[in-house]
């Protein structure tokens, strides 16, 4: 499997037909495209849209496509067909988070997506009919060299989400390598260990 057949991947090329047609510019996101690039299987498709969550619902049902509303507020739907779920969002900004939430707008902007994600290498995603990969922070590059850093500030990002301490480390127990921990992310977990406390639900 690569970048290139994703867009094949069981009923893949449905949804995004039906997102194109209605204007919504999909692209694969998260860990689908950072798994295709490490050579790992993939468990689940993630697809971002400029559509808004309404539009998406609406697109899909006329479609006969099955919905759920599993976050419309923060602009994701799920899709259901032929016995699987696709998580559907609309690009986001962070207007406000408290350690744990965000309060999101919806956004028109790639890059201004993929810098609220938390990690390089799931700030990644992958146009299947241009076939061009957007990496703007790169991704691809930490993912090849073992590196598991997080995205702009990584203060910032953990000051946003406390959770995303326990995932540094478990996401660099799957794709970091030895002696490639980026110091400035370790530091910022280190920091803010106290601040695990406050979780009370799993990774």
């Amino acid at each position: 499997m690569t970048l290139y057949n994703l867009l094949n991947f069981y009923d893949s090329s449905t949804i995004f037909s039906v997102l194109k047609d209605g204007g919504g510019n999909p692209r694969f996101v998260g860990g689908c495209v950072r798994n295709i690039l490490a050579n790992l299987p993939i468990n689940d498709i993630d697809i971002a849209t400029t559509l808004l969550p309404g539009e998406v619902e609406s697109l899909l049902e006329k479609s006969n496509i099955k919905t759920l509303d599993v976050g419309k507020e923060h602009g994701t739907i799920i899709a259901l067909l032929e016995g699987r779920s696709y998580e559907i969002t609309t690009l986001r900004k962070d207007i406000e988070t408290d350690g744990r939430h965000a309060v999101v707008s919806f956004s028109d902007s790639w890059e201004e997506d993929a810098q609220r994600r938390d990690f390089t290498i799931n700030a990644m995603s992958y146009d299947p009919y241009t076939k061009e990969l957007h990496d703007y922070y790169g991704g691809k590059k930490d993912l090849k060299d073992g590196v598991v850093k997080f995205v702009g500030d990584p203060d910032k990002r953990v000051k946003e989400d406390y959770l995303r301490i326990l995932r540094f480390f478990r996401f660099y127990a799957i794709y970091g390598r030895n002696n490639k921990i980026d110091h400035e992310s370790l530091k910022a977990c280190k920091d803010n260990a106290e601040k695990i406390k406050i979780l009370s639900a799993p990774v």
